[in-house]
């Protein structure tokens, strides 16, 4: 009897027994699938936040080019735009050029040459641009030692090194000339140039070249700075400069002390790029007007700024 039991109770448990199976089969795919969802969704999630990244900083990157395109636009235009009594001095001053054109870098320079016919004396004048401030030889070992340069057959016309020079030339009563000199650097393998500014102030009548100390008072750097800050705020709140700029610090300004022009009754101050102003903005000197410099002024018969 207990035989004949069993035997007509192994159908019975069979079909429970492979229901059971199916049930955990079935739970357990059910589980996989969802988890491959979730590992689907991750990795969707993750490709989104990388797509969304690389778009966010290549927007960044457009922007900062852009600027960078922008700054030397408006280097260009401000510096070439700018008013200068080239024409007035056109006896005295004869404009000379330097162009070299090599297959790895350009050399042009344009500087102003006095002329000796009128006053003999003026060759140190033009002796000193020309050797030592220019200095073509000097220019050219630079270029070519620029991180061990090796001209290929990769290297454009367009992305040669160059060297530019030219200038602005100003004039006080027959009695001082002021030039500014606008460097423009493109070094190889960079994109976009760099800006620099040298200024030089020629006394006419004792041909000689005029110092900080000839027309300002000896040890009034910080007081002259004071005043030039001053300036540079007023502007800033005024909204006549960019409101990015910033006061100029004691160390900039000591090195810049001889860096200025003068111009219609102004000092005007040159700094390179970044010093008062960032870069993209295009600003780069500060005018200050002779009434306000009249504390720090030189009182000598020598001095041009006294009138």
């Amino acid at each position: 009897m207990h035989f004949h039991y069993t035997s007509r109770l192994n159908p019975f448990l069979m079909k429970i027994l492979i229901t059971l199976l199916c049930i955990i089969s079935f739970m357990s795919c059910k589980k996989e699938t969802n988890n491959q969802l979730e590992d689907d969704s991750i990795m969707v999630e993750e490709e989104f936040e990388t797509t969304l990244g690389d778009s966010i900083t290549t927007n960044e990157e457009n922007e900062i080019e852009f600027k960078k395109e922008q700054s030397i636009k408006i280097k260009r235009e401000t510096i070439l735009k700018k008013p200068d009594d080239q024409a007035e001095l056109k006896e005295l001053v004869l404009s000379k050029s330097f162009l070299k054109d090599e297959e790895c870098y350009i050399i042009s320079f344009k500087y102003p040459s006095l002329n000796e016919k009128i006053k003999a004396s003026y060759v140190n004048f033009n002796s000193y641009l020309e050797e030592d401030y220019l200095n073509l030889k000097g220019v050219e070992t630079a270029i070519l030692e620029e991180g061990e340069m090796i001209c290929d057959s990769t290297q454009t016309l367009e992305n040669r090194s160059k060297r530019e020079v030219d200038y602005k030339i100003f004039s006080l009563d027959d009695k001082l000339i002021s030039v500014l000199f606008y460097n423009e650097n493109y070094y190889y393998g960079t994109p976009h140039p760099s800006y620099s500014f040298y200024c030089l102030n020629y006394d006419l009548s004792r041909s000689t070249f005029m110092k900080y100390e000839d027309f300002f008072n000896t040890g009034s750097e910080e007081e002259l700075r004071e005043i030039l800050n001053e300036v540079l705020t007023k502007k800033i709140r005024s909204g006549e400069i960019y409101y990015d700029c910033w006061a100029i610090s004691a160390e900039d300004f000591y090195r810049s002390k001889d860096n200025f022009v003068i111009n219609n009754l102004s000092v005007e101050y040159f700094f390179d790029d970044c010093v008062i102003c960032p870069s993209y903005t295009g600003t780069f000197s500060v005018s200050i007007p002779l009434e306000l410099l009249k504390p720090v002024l030189k009182q000598h018969y020598s001095n041009p700024l006294i009138l």
